[in-house]
């Protein structure tokens, strides 16, 4: 299949839609989703046309692992989480709802289950303030 360089990923890359960003260099760029699963949930695209992880450039990669890493670490630390979950969907039937490839950082606590996918979206003001905490913490 091709990019369809109207997804909502590709927009915000483009500046059309704003974002809570926390991370952006040459190559990647890390916001906070807008329906998280958990408090501090931020995800990690690249700036590359890309559907998934089974169409993507292997150029890519290297420069996206390095954020995805890098974010990890600093959601950790600013959230005070116990542990952090990576995830990355390919394909409708993958679980993948956007068609730009993006890894989810997750940050988890022992013994508190994550909210659905998708299913409730974050206010406005918190989504900033955890934006805010995990750009401080980024290294």
């Amino acid at each position: 299949m091709n990019y369809d360089d109207s997804n909502i990923f590709a927009r915000i890359l483009r500046g059309e839609i704003p974002s809570h960003k926390v991370y952006e260099d040459e190559h990647t760029m890390a916001m906070m989703d807008i329906m998280p699963t958990s408090p501090g949930h931020v995800l990690v695209l690249p700036k590359a046309p890309a559907r998934n992880l089974l169409d993507v450039s292997e150029d890519v990669l290297p420069a996206l692992i390095r954020t995805v890493r890098r974010v990890a670490l600093a959601v950790k630390d600013a959230m005070g989480a116990d542990g952090i979950t990576v995830q990355q969907f390919n394909e409708t039937a993958g679980g993948q709802s956007v068609f730009h490839l993006h890894f989810h950082v997750v940050p988890r606590w022992e013994n508190q289950p994550l909210r659905p996918h998708g299913s409730e979206m974050e206010k406005p003001e918190v989504l900033s303030a955890n934006a805010e905490r995990i750009r401080s913490a980024i290294v």
